[in-house]
């Protein structure tokens, strides 16, 4: 019981800096389609760069994001069920009853990790040029993200970071971006999914029209999943709004909220 009532204020904590996070005023969009009473058309085409590839760029939000629920990426499986190793299910569960909350990278002001922070509260920028991508989330302190795409090779000696190395290719009007290189301090989704430093994502972003992009997700690792298995994460744009500064450690009451277990 314990484990629950902690699991749901650390819901409720994290729901009520979402809503910080969406105090804009009004701030109109450029370039933007528009109905004849002037709100975004975010059914209109996809927009295009000059070299015809689409474009990604904009301000973007998961749809459906902790509607009253932690996030559970199985909730969108493209598969029957996870297939863990042995261990992997088992810290699972274990996690599941609440020990762990504070093992939790986010209840620490620390990165959620990819593809978690795909999900976070909080929207995330997309920022597109023709050789790279640069992502950057408003959860957690603004962190940020490039994906290449200049042909390189994955950096086979880059230093294991939360978000990985990112190299990204098309494959028609989708976006293929390939992730390795973590450091394996974060969990897939707040059910807490491990992970380990063999991760590797596979990311296909594919805009269905201005105000819409779908995102599928694989995971990779088979040191903590018997083979690969797939999600698919639906976002919306964001218009007439920018990103906000947020800081985690200026708001951080996570802590002071889940027990410290084997402790009285």
């Amino acid at each position: 019981m314990n484990a629950i009532i902690a699991s749901s204020i650390v819901t409720v904590f994290v729901l009520a800096g979402t809503a910080l996070h969406a105090q804009w005023t009004n701030l109109p969009s450029a370039n933007v389609p528009r109905t004849t009473d002037g709100k975004p058309n975010l059914s209109a085409p996809a927009p295009r760069l000059p070299d015809g590839k689409p474009d990604l760029s904009g301000i973007w939000r998961p749809e459906n994001t902790y509607q009253g629920a932690p996030q559970n990426f199985a909730a969108n499986l493209k598969v029957d069920n996870i297939p863990y190793q042995p261990w992997a299910k088992a810290l699972l569960e274990e996690r599941q009853t609440g020990v762990h909350e504070r093992e939790d990278s986010s209840a620490l002001c620390l990165p959620q990790g990819l593809p978690r922070v795909n999900a976070a509260p909080g929207q995330w920028k997309v920022i597109q040029n023709p050789d790279f991508i640069v992502i950057i989330y408003e959860a957690f302190s603004i962190l940020w993200r490039q994906i290449f795409l200049d042909g390189r090779e994955m950096a086979a000696d880059a230093p294991p970071t939360w978000l990985g190395y990112s190299t990204g290719k098309w494959d028609g009007d989708t976006l293929v971006v390939d992730s390795k290189g973590f450091n394996g301090k974060f969990w897939i989704d707040q059910q807490g999914k491990p992970v380990t430093e063999a991760l590797h994502v596979i990311e296909r972003f594919h805009r269905k029209d201005f105000g819409h992009m779908d995102v599928e997700i694989t995971i990779d690792d088979p040191k903590a999943y018997t083979r690969p298995w797939t999600f698919m994460e639906h976002v919306r744009l964001l218009t007439d709004t920018e990103l906000m500064e947020a800081i985690c450690n200026e708001n951080n009451i996570d802590l002071e909220h889940i027990p410290v277990y084997g402790k009285q």
